[in-house]
């Protein structure tokens, strides 16, 4: 029904001074790019607002079917089994907190003599190099011009301290926690209510229906894909966290639960720890083929979980494109830092969900998709 409005809005004829008609109405592409910043726009700037209020909806997404299951099998108030939905996982997350909060404070506090450490051994193997850049540093002075204006003094402008920092953070971090678990609470104990009213607005037995399978549809995608990529995410670093023990690194558990946590952010989240964990070995092994062991052993486990495991696991829940995942997690790490990475693939499968169900965008949604086996064999005939 919206897809029907949105139509009639863009193509409807208008009546022209004469009492003719003019043709459809077009709109200018201008004002399409100008709306589309203006969002952009109001999503950074409101990231304080924003990004709570997603990650509510995302937990809303996970634990509907089962607040549903409870009230329909069990006769249990929505309200109720919400609280203890959400008291059970913030008691889990805030356990692991706890007990990787030790290891990980002695980690960041040997930070500098750790980066210490491995910028002296990096310096070995990236010598040639920086004999490259010596000598294009010394050409530039060479080329320069004898008796040029002294550089101006710059003046810098001291910051806040790193302690306020890091405790209006913190203040920023636990308002914004709670409010992601209360605004959860409230969705969650509301069921289907604004489903229901989205249905009461609809107009017509299409909109209805067409309301009901898009949030069905993105509740039900949304859960599965949460449900089982942290699944895998968990037996992947519990490999990992093996593999570190065996190899030798200090608090394999803590690198095991880094590579959990950061594995749901597509890319990004693999680039961060490949680099976090040679930083770290280089520091904790003398020799460097040793060290990269660490590292090399964590690309085998990715790329086995990528390509052998989780296609054989995920299957089609959820067929986006590499290409359209790869620029939504730049895209949201840019207007939101981390938090738009972590939220990145549920935004994207949400509104690829929404294409596929309204028909004036059903191109974007076949663009945002992955390729069939009838669209690969159409390729290869058409190229051969």
């Amino acid at each position: 029904m919206a897809g029907a409005v949105m139509e009639a809005t863009s193509t409807a004829p208008v009546t022209a001074p004469g009492g003719g008609l003019s043709g459809p109405r077009r709109h200018h592409p201008g004002i399409t790019v100008l709306a589309v910043l203006a969002v952009m726009y109001t999503l950074y700037f409101g990231h304080a607002f924003f990004v709570p209020v997603c990650f509510a909806l995302v937990l809303n997404f996970l634990l509907s079917p089962a607040v549903r299951w409870a009230r329909k099998q069990l006769h249990l108030p929505a309200a109720l089994t919400a609280a203890v939905l959400i008291l059970s996982l913030t008691g889990a997350v805030g356990g692991a907190v706890y007990e990787l909060a030790g290891p990980a404070r002695g980690w960041l506090a040997s930070a500098p003599q750790t980066l210490s450490r491995a910028g002296a051994k990096l310096h070995t193997i990236l010598k040639p190099m920086e004999q490259v850049s010596r000598t294009a540093e010394q050409m530039e002075k060479v080329s320069n011009v004898t008796g040029a204006p002294s550089p101006k003094q710059q003046v810098v402008v001291a910051g806040p301290s790193l302690g306020a920092r890091v405790f209006g953070t913190t203040q920023s971090l636990v308002g914004a926690l709670l409010e992601i678990l209360v605004l959860a609470f409230f969705l969650l104990s509301a069921g289907d209510l604004f489903l229901q009213k989205t249905i009461k607005v609809a107009h017509g037995p299409s909109g209805e229906r067409t309301a009901v399978e898009i949030a069905r549809a993105v509740e039900h995608s949304i859960s599965r894909y949460l449900v089982t990529s942290a699944m895998m995410n968990i037996m992947e670093g519990a490999v990992v966290g093996l593999i570190m023990l065996v190899l030798g690194m200090p608090n394999p558990f803590l690198w095991g639960a880094l590579v959990t946590v950061m594995e749901f952010v597509p890319y990004i989240g693999a680039m961060t720890i490949i680099a976090v964990l040679t930083i770290a070995s280089l520091t904790v092994f003398d020799h460097v083929g040793h060290a990269l062991l660490v590292p090399g052993s964590f690309i085998v486990v990715n790329l086995l979980q990528g390509n052998l495991i989780g296609p054989l696991v995920m299957g089609h829940r959820l067929s986006l494109n590499p290409v359209a995942i790869f620029l939504t997690v730049a895209l949201w790490w840019e207007l939101w830092g981390i938090a738009g990475a972590f939220l990145a693939v549920p935004m994207l499968a949400t509104f690829k969900i929404l294409c596929d169900h309204i028909p004036s965008l059903s191109a974007i949604g076949e663009f945002l998709g992955e390729r069939d086996e009838s669209e690969r064999r159409l390729a290869v005939r058409v190229t051969a």
